[in-house]
């Protein structure tokens, strides 16, 4: 059993590079952003304000979020949907990031993720996977990326699925949620003191798996 820990910002590429290693790996990715922003696509059609603490933590008692792995890939159920696309739309982004600063969202969230960690070989990723949810992980890394690197890569992965967004809005809605998830009393986005960082800017997702591999095998020992 092995766990490893990727934690950053938004668009440092920490999913995609995740599901690449777990792929080649052969264990289990777990987008923990997916679970938040489950969380707050049900709050946002419950016409809850991202500011409405107490709305947010009322909804709680009526979402139920199931992890199931499908051909290979992770897919979270709402309510026994699948919601697929709906939650990468740039308002739930913003929606995550407010209701992952609520204690009573993280603790909805806190055993399911570390359930699946227990009883597989898993790559997680989010913004305190080392420092809350897995902090005995075997491996820790804190990826990174310029702010126009990941602005672009995420407007890119936006059109690519349809949907009508601008570079400009996407680099300004970026930087708020950085600055919101960083500087949240709960479980700030923080490296953990001993993760290793990683500043992808100018690397492939290829070349970022075969960086988080590299350190997997110096951290571990496993010929991987």
């Amino acid at each position: 059993m092995i766990q490893i820990a990727i934690d950053g910002p938004s668009g440092a590429g920490k999913s995609s590079v995740a599901k690449a290693v777990a792929a080649r790996l052969g264990i289990v990715y777990v987008d923990t952003g997916a679970l938040y922003r489950t969380v707050g696509y049900y709050v946002r059609s419950q016409g809850i304000t991202r500011e409405d603490t107490d709305g947010i933590v009322s909804c709680l008692p009526k979402i139920s979020i199931e992890v199931r792995y499908e051909n290979g890939a992770q897919h979270v159920y709402l309510n026994g949907e699948d919601l697929g696309d709906r939650i990468r739309e740039p308002e739930i982004s913003m929606y995550a990031s407010a209701v992952s600063a609520v204690p009573a969202v993280r603790s909805f969230l806190l055993d399911t993720q570390r359930d699946i960690a227990a009883k597989n070989s898993v790559i997680m990723d989010g913004r305190d996977i080392g420092t809350v949810i897995l902090p005995n992980a075997d491996v820790k890394i804190f990826m990174t990326a310029s702010d126009e690197a990941r602005a672009k890569r995420r407007t890119l992965e936006l059109q690519a699925k349809g949907m009508d967004v601008r570079y400009e809005d996407v680099l300004r809605e970026m930087r708020e949620r950085d600055h919101n998830d960083s500087t949240r009393e709960v479980a700030p986005a923080v490296a953990a003191d001993d993760a290793v960082l990683l500043d992808n800017s100018g690397m492939t997702v290829e070349e970022s798996a075969d960086a988080v591999i590299a350190l997997v095998k110096q951290k571990t020992g496993c010929a991987v």
